[in-house]
């Protein structure tokens, strides 16, 4: 006997119970050589190594919808049969685990600097091996089919020795060099940062203009600048060489403000004449733009900083000073010497550090850069040829601008948590040794006397490695040999430069091929009006809360059906629980699949005969396979999501189910044909919704075969039952056999028939219980509609006994209503849409309170009331009057 299903779909007991028996079962495991059970040389893998997520990290809605489209696309290929491959792994996270660590040290009374690095890095150690798998039980949660027996992190043995080989190799070829230039410096964690660390906000600022003095005369240049604290580095003035205002002073000399030294004034088309007073200070060693500026012109490097942001000897009686303090100082100082103009408010675009909060100062600083203009010739080419695809498209143009101008690289960082520097520095010649292992001498004198440079390694270093040395490059594995270069990278828009691009350039020039084929950029997730989430708007969902509240399929599947390539998402909390109901409503119909499949008869007595809604419900389903084919093989998920969601509900449980119930009803072979096309039809729905929500559609997988399999040999799908429903094969396109648009013609005239009648019953407040007279003027679908009766009767809620099907024209009637569908003709009997009696009763309740109100709102409006009360409140009660005075004689002439 088929066993019955629970009332209620419980995602608590299923999640972890099925996640444990696919991981247990080796289903996220593909072979990777000959020797290994299941692996075939002629099948192409599809491979993704996962964005590594930060060791510190706590999941958010940035790792859930990376996790639900890359094990969208694994579970997807996996179906296809294709070994796929999904490599985790987290990131060592230098500036975050070192800060989590210095708060640890700081709350027991101590610090970095009181440990020692040796014991420093021995905690940081021990505290990643603490915390440092939570995040990877979380993606878990997400129901990630990742290969976990190759879980990576970029400190371990073998990525150490990647990020050690390609250093070196990048040296010896003259890439890497160490040297003074501009660099984000952030002056809380006393280290280079990042771009991808620097986040950029609009802040209310001031704009100071002052005058440039020329010397040797009275003249002066007016220049405005939001950061006075620099003209203490100014090396030059510069003015557009078109600009008739100031020609006359290119050439001559300025002073700076309360220094008094001498710097040039110089022209540059780099000036915008329109903004400020159309003149710029020029300050190379802290602003981006001044940097080139001073580069071409070879102006003087003036650093005025200390690295914790205080004003160093180059500041001269503003030495010792912090930044924002000599701001106010200086600014002073130039208003009594007659040097201010004016101050303006201005909005500023303020960057500050993402990790310590505090404002970037942009800085010459002596530090590890590679030279990567050659390496990113290669990546733009691998793009521009077609070897690496960007989805969507657009942001190729994002990709050829970032490209064709970049900046050589900073890859040190004053930190100790992270990949050591592979140079070693002797202090008897003074010459650098780099080497792949730790040196005992030195290479160039013999000297034991050496030192490791004490800067690490920017984090994006070993990340750029990531999709080959997580297969074991630089040595040749069985895993780098059949799995790379991967398939897809599916990241972020936000770092199609900071990481993707470094990834291509590394895989091109350590490897020779592209590390991926596809790049697949998703967009942000914002809240349900647009806006970015942050806890100061109290705006942040967090998935940990939603998946206890609502389950993890209703959160996967609305992020995946919410999002299209590089868009952005808004999410609410109403939508997941729309989905909630959505795995409810698949369960439902599930339940009541399998609680009547054992009405299925033995077997078939005559040849099939299939029924109109037996053919519209398969010819739709075609339609389904070639749509979501088509949308999956585009990366358009989400619109594939939602054509899946579209036909499961609305065709096939809102149409088909319910005709189905009536024709199992009938028994005998049309019970056997009906019960063998919800079966199939319901085991392609669960195959393709499978990669959206993976625990739902096992549950119900699992339950449909086991019933399946009790009944009958014919219910199982071609090519049988697999094991599970994660390995099951993926519905592929059927072919179309020309009767299904016929189908589909004549099913739609019947619906549409059921709509009009439902929206008359709707209108008129028909009970859902009471059943209905109609006619129907077939003309020439007579046959089509009256073979049709019963579904049309149990659809609409007509009287079955009171139901005429004709083929001639209906005669004209003022106690009808008549509805044409084109080529159909209803008329419905005014007389059987209501309870006459039930009518006039609720039409006399409705009287009385209309009545009540009147009364009501006379005596308020014949009180002092009208005379007290504001004007505008008064003309609001008088509406309400005249709204029930006109209801109340609606309603006496509707009762006549």
């Amino acid at each position: 006997m088929v066993q019955e299903l629970p009332k209620a779909y419980d995602f608590n007991k299923t999640e972890d119970r099925l996640y444990r028996w696919w991981w247990e079962s080796g289903y996220f495991q593909p072979a990777n050589d000959p020797n290994k059970p299941g692996f075939d040389p002629d099948k192409k893998p599809f491979v993704i190594s996962i964005p590594p997520a930060n060791v510190t990290g706590r999941l958010h809605l940035g790792h859930a919808i990376v996790v639900s489209l890359q094990d969208l696309m694994i579970r997807y290929h996996r179906m296809k049969g294709e070994p796929s491959l999904w490599v985790p792994g987290v990131d060592h996270a230098g500036i975050a685990t070192q800060l989590q660590v210095e708060n640890k040290l700081r709350e027991e009374g101590t610090s970095r600097k009181e440990l020692g690095r040796e014991k420093f890095l021995e905690r940081t150690w021990a505290w990643k091996e603490e915390y440092g798998g939570i995040i990877t039980q979380q993606i878990r949660r997400l129901g990630a089919s990742c290969d976990w027996t190759r879980e990576r992190f970029t400190m371990d043995e073998g990525l150490s020795k990647a990020v050690r080989e390609s250093f070196v190799t990048l040296y010896r070829k003259g890439w890497i060099y160490r040297g003074p230039r501009m660099i984000n410096w952030s002056p809380g964690l006393q280290t280079a940062v990042s771009d991808l660390e620097v986040e950029y906000t609009q802040e209310p600022g001031k704009l100071y203009f002052f005058k440039y003095m020329i010397a040797g005369s009275d003249d002066y240049i007016p220049v405005a600048t939001t950061r006075p604290e620099t003209i203490l580095g100014d090396s030059a003035v510069a003015v557009h060489p078109e600009d008739e205002r100031f020609m006359k002073f290119i050439g001559k000399k300025a002073v700076v403000p309360m220094l008094g030294r001498e710097i040039p004034v110089i022209s540059d088309e780099y000036v915008d004449r329109e903004f400020g007073t159309g003149a710029l200070k020029i300050t190379p060693a802290h602003d981006p733009n001044d940097y080139e500026i001073g580069t071409r012109h070879n102006l003087a490097f003036i650093n005025v900083l200390n690295k914790d942001a205080t004003i160093n000897a180059k500041g001269g009686p503003y030495e010792g000073m912090d930044r924002f303090e000599c701001r106010e100082t200086l600014w002073a100082d130039m208003e009594e010497a007659g040097l201010v103009i004016k101050v303006e408010p201005y909005l500023m675009k303020v960057p500050r550090s993402q990790r310590g909060g505090e404002i970037i100062e942009p800085m010459i600083s002596t530090q590890w850069f590679v030279d990567v203009n050659d390496m990113a010739e290669a990546a733009l080419d691998a793009v521009k040829d077609g070897r690496i695809e960007i989805i969507p498209g657009r942001f190729k143009k994002v990709y050829y601008n970032w490209m064709e101008n970049i900046r050589d690289w900073c890859i040190s960082r004053q930190l100790w948590w992270g990949h050591p520097i592979p140079v070693w520095y002797c202090d008897d010649c003074d010459e650098m040794t780099v080497a792949r292992e730790d040196p005992d001498k030195c290479q160039h004198c013999g000297s034991t006397r050496l030192r490791q440079d004490p800067d690490v390694l920017d984090t994006w270093f070993s990340s750029a490695l990531w999709p080959f040395s997580t297969l074991g490059w630089p040595d040749q594995t069985p895993d780098l040999a059949y799995f790379y270069p991967t398939t897809v990278m599916e990241t972020a828009y936000d770092i199609l430069f900071f990481w993707v691009a470094r990834m291509i350039m590394a895989g091109l020039e350590f490897t020779g091929e592209v590390p991926f084929h596809t790049v697949y950029l998703h967009g942000l997730i914002r809240d349900e009006n647009g806006q970015k989430m942050s806890k100061t708007k109290n705006n942040v969902i967090d998935p940990l809360e939603v998946m206890d509240e609502l389950g993890t399929d209703a959160l996967r599947f609305t992020l995946l059906v919410g999002s299209t390539p590089g868009n952005d998402t808004n999410l609410s909390l109403k939508k997941v629980e729309a989905n909630r109901n959505f795995a409810n409503k698949l369960w439902n119909a599930g339940r009541f699949l399998i609680g009547n499949i054992d009405k299925m008869p033995a077997e078939m007595k005559c040849e099939p005969d299939w029924t109109l809604p037996d053919s519209w419900i398969w010819a739709h389903t075609k339609q389904l396979s070639e749509t979501v084919n088509r949308l999956f093989e585009s990366y358009q998920f989400g619109e594939a999501g939602r054509q899946i969601y579209d036909f499961f509900w609305t065709e096939f449980a809102d149409w088909y189910l319910e005709i189905a119930k009536d024709q199992i009803a009938e028994g005998g072979d049309r019970a056997y044909t009906t019960i063998q096309t919800l079966v199939k039809v319901f085991d392609i729905c669960l195959r393709f919704l499978h990669p959206f929500t993976p625990f739902v559609t096992e549950a119900l997988w699992g339950h449909l075969k086991e019933a399946a399999r009790e009944v009958s040999p014919e219910l199982a799908p071609e090519g049988g039952w697999e094991d599970a429903l994660i390995i099951a094969q993926w519905p592929e396109r059927m072919a179309f056999e020309g009767w299904e648009g016929q189908a589909v013609e004549d099913f739609t005239l019947i619906q549409e028939m059921v709509r009009a009648i439902r929206n008359i019953r709707a209108e008129y407040k028909v009970q859902p219980g009471h059943k209905i007279a109609c006619t129907i003027s077939a003309g020439d679908t007579f046959d089509m509609i009256q073979a049709q009766r019963q579904s049309f009767v149990s659809l609409a809620g007509i009287d079955p006994n009171n139901l005429k099907i004709i083929v001639e024209p209906l005669a004209p009637s003022d106690d009808a209503i008549s509805l044409v569908i084109t080529p159909v003709e209803i008329s419905l009997p005014l007389a059987g849409l209501v309870d006459v009696e039930a009518e006039r009763e609720r039409l006399e309740k409705e009287l009385e309170e209309a009545e009540s109100q009147i009364k009501r709102l006379e005596k308020l409006l014949a009180s002092p009331f009208a005379e007290k009360a504001p004007a505008e409140v008064v003309e609001k009660e008088r509406e309400k009057l005249a709204t029930y005075r006109d209801t109340a004689e609606k309603i006496r002439q509707q009762l006549g």
